[in-house]
């Protein structure tokens, strides 16, 4: 269970230097509301930042988060972005600017904003909303030129001394034993050499480090001969390669360090073997940490087979172009600007984005067919860590091959809608169902995803409606699994407005009729006994045969038969996703009708097929049924170990909204013990998850009774002002403490 409050990255390198920089940073941030780090490329203002914010990060009760902007290339994703990074999902139909600042009006939290120079005019907009709304929010931003906020405060960033200090040759020295531990500089003449390296990189971090990179293939003495001939050679105004390097020049910004540090990269590139150089051009094209599989994938071609790849990424990594913590590489954003120019010039920007949206929707194939198999938890991370180059991929798919699009945006707005990203799966699913026609399969999940996020956002007319659509569809492809889903759909949304037993009767049907081994035309093979809800495969209200598909896209990112995902449901062993989520609907609404004889047994049974199946999502919402049966039978020790099972798995998938659930019934198995102030906070941190969704309270309207006799017991036990100090510590704990007390089983005095 992580406890820390707040995320800052970690440092994988040794820190040099910049006690006076560092002294500086920690009196803004201690006296300032926004502060702009600001410098050139590789000055070192990442590192920087870290440092200072790690440093500074106690005074914050509810931490130091951080979000990297680099990898954003315009400002639609910025919202989502800094929304995640400060731990707030919202599953409200509000502007998001207002959700956010909302979340981080009462909080007291060090922002930082890292590598904000490309997105300076929204990010200047956006923290000038939070920092009005939210007084006990301060904020760090990394940029090479300032925001222009009102109130900002900047501090200049200026490189390593290399006179007089020796910061800049320690670097050097720490980064060529890194790369090598045996490594020295005890030969004569070597630290002159190094020292005369550092003075002629002019003490600028990334530089230095690149060039002690080069160590590998020179000695220190070559190393500075070649330094030095090539910063003596006058520059030739006509050369193509320092041409597209003052791309990366900001000629208000220090222009003269900026030509060598262009100079130190154009040096380095030149060092690396031709299909290295490729393999850091079509590197660029991903937008976050990634592995050596996800590299031969996007990658491969032309001459870098898959073993050339491998190969040139290790001499990358040699020479600190990609850096390698131990699990994931990643590319400094100076660095992906140079090779991105060089992609370019190469004229391979569309290879490369068609190479990496296969990549991608391979990844959503593979993630969708394993959810209901052993590798739940481990898939949906991949998604989650993985979003900004599955939102990238999703863009370009929508703009080159619909086909695409809609089958991915159907397999990824399937974890995006059962996990929190609503927005996004809503959005995604609306611009793919708009891009062109669609059918089967792919139309009843984008269909599914629409209905079950606007459901989780609170919007019942219009999961209503998608419920209505899934189920036609689904019908008229004798698609099982889309009649479980559309049932599951349906059936939730009557959960919870009220109607238990509409729920009831429609999942029992459909489970009967969708029996596995059912032959073909036994009743329900074609829809027969369906409840004919209204609705079709399109808006027009009535099911209509399908003709051509969508436009034709490119044959090697298009779905089809015999393509993982492409029609039913996920695979993995045991039972299919919607048929346990069908069943889950059925647990409920037995619940809700009081029939706990019944619901018992059910949800006993549910539990179990999803742990053999190695199911998760499903497994806590049966733990949670299994808790609240056992607290309505009068047996709260039962019900607050289920609680607790159902707490640990929806942490494990970072479900936000299954977590706030949970600690409310949590909270009323304890209240029933007898521990008031113990269950008030429980109960008040369960409010502050709620907040993080954007809700008051949610869940099917008996739970409201629950809650209120959870209040009642409480207080009784404790009194009015003890149960009001424990609830406010609940509120007040950072969420991820306030778990981590929650999970600890015993009742407390």
């Amino acid at each position: 269970m992580m406890t820390q409050v707040g995320f800052l990255p970690d440092e994988t390198s040794s820190f040099v230097g910049r006690r006076a920089e560092l002294a500086r940073l920690d009196t803004a941030l201690a006296t300032r509301r926004m502060t702009t780090l600001i410098g050139p490329g590789g000055v070192g203002k990442t590192r920087l930042a870290v440092r200072a914010a790690r440093a500074a990060a106690d005074r914050y009760p509810d931490g130091a988060w951080w979000a990297d902007l680099s990898p954003l290339y315009d400002d639609a994703l910025l919202l989502p972005t800094v929304s995640d990074a400060v731990g707030l999902a919202d599953h409200t139909l509000r502007m998001p600017v207002e959700a956010l600042c909302e979340w981080l009006s009462d909080k007291r939290l060090l922002l930082v904003l890292d590598s904000a120079e490309h997105l300076r005019g929204p990010c200047s907009h956006l923290l000038a909303e939070l920092i009005t709304t939210s007084p006990g929010l301060t904020v760090l931003v990394t940029s090479r030129q300032p925001l222009d906020t009102r109130g900002e405060h900047v501090v200049r960033i200026q490189p390593l001394p290399v006179d007089g200090a020796p910061d800049a040759l320690r670097l050097f020295e720490d980064r060529l034993r890194a790369a090598d531990p045996h490594a020295d500089l005890e030969a004569p003449g070597d630290r002159a050499a190094a020292a005369d390296i550092c003075r002629r990189l002019e003490g600028i971090p990334l530089a230095i480090e690149l060039a002690a990179a080069g160590i590998g293939r020179h000695t220190v003495a070559q190393l500075a001969t070649r330094i030095g001939t090539r910063f003596d050679a006058p520059v030739d105004a006509e050369d193509l390669t320092a041409s597209r390097l003052d791309l990366l020049a900001d000629d208000s910004l220090w222009p003269r360090r900026h030509r060598t540090l262009r100079t130190t990269i154009g040096w380095s590139h030149e060092l690396c073997t031709p299909l290295e150089r490729l393999l850091w051009a079509r590197l660029t094209v991903l937008r976050t940490d990634f592995d050596e599989a996800t590299a031969r994938e996007v990658c491969t071609g032309g001459p870098l087979t898959p073993d050339a790849v491998d190969r040139a990424l290790q001499g990358l990594v040699a020479q600190s172009v990609v850096q390698w913590d131990g699990t994931r590489y990643r590319m400094l954003d100076t660095l992906r600007e140079y090779g991105r120019m060089w992609l370019t010039e190469l004229g391979e920007e569309r290879a490369a984005a068609d190479r990496h949206a296969r990549s991608f929707l391979g990844l959503a194939r593979r993630a969708h067919d394993g959810w209901t198999g052993p590798d739940q938890i481990s898939w949906y991370h991949r998604i989650s860590d993985t979003h900004l180059d599955l939102c990238a991929a999703l863009d370009h798919l929508l703009a080159h091959d619909v086909t695409a699009a809609q089958e991915m945006a159907g397999l990824v707005g399937f974890f995006w809608a059962c996990c929190g990203h609503l927005s996004e799966a809503r959005g995604y699913a609306q611009r793919a169902l708009g891009a062109g026609p669609v059918e089967g399969a792919h139309l009843t999940r984008l269909q599914w995803v629409l209905g079950v996020a606007a459901l989780l956002q609170g919007d019942f007319a219009t999961a209503e409606k998608y419920g209505a659509l899934c189920t036609a569809t689904a019908l008229y492809d004798r698609d099982d699994d889309g009649m479980l889903g559309a049932t599951y759909l349906s059936g939730l949304t009557q959960l919870m407005t009220g109607e238990p037993a509409a729920a009831l009767e429609a999942a029992e049907r459909v489970l009967r009729m969708t029996e596995p081994g059912r032959a073909e035309g036994e009743p329900g093979s074609s829809g027969e006994g369906m409840s004919g809800e209204p609705g079709a495969s399109g808006d027009s209200g009535e099911p209509r045969p399908y003709g051509e598909s969508g436009e034709a896209g490119e044959p090697e990112l298009s779905g089809g038969p015999g393509v993982p995902g492409a029609s039913g449901e996920p695979g993995g062993s045991g039972e299919s996703a919607h048929r346990l989520r069908c069943r889950l609907i059925t647990v409920f609404a037995l619940t809700a009708l009081g029939r706990l004889t019944e619901s018992l047994p059910a949800a006993t049974a549910l539990r179990r097929s999803c742990e053999r199946g190695g199911e998760y999502w499903t497994r806590s919402y049966a733990d949670y049924q299994l808790a609240l049966i056992a607290l309505l039978q009068g047996r709260p020790e039962d019900s607050a170990a289920h609680a607790r099972d159902m707490l640990a798995g929806k942490h494990r998938l970072r479900d936000s909204f299954g977590i706030a659930l949970g600690l409310d019934i949590l909270a009323a198995a304890i209240a029933a013990q007898g521990a008031g102030a113990q269950a008030a906070r429980v109960y008040g941190t369960g409010h502050a998850y709620w907040r993080m969704v954007g809700h008051p309270q949610r869940g099917t309207p008996e739970l409201g009774a629950v809650r209120e006799n959870c209040e009642l017991q409480a207080r009784a036990a404790v009194g009015d002002e003890a149960y009001q100090r424990a609830f406010e510590r609940g509120q007040a704990d950072n969420a991820e403490v306030g778990l981590a007390a929650a999970l600890q089983s015993g009742l407390q005095p």
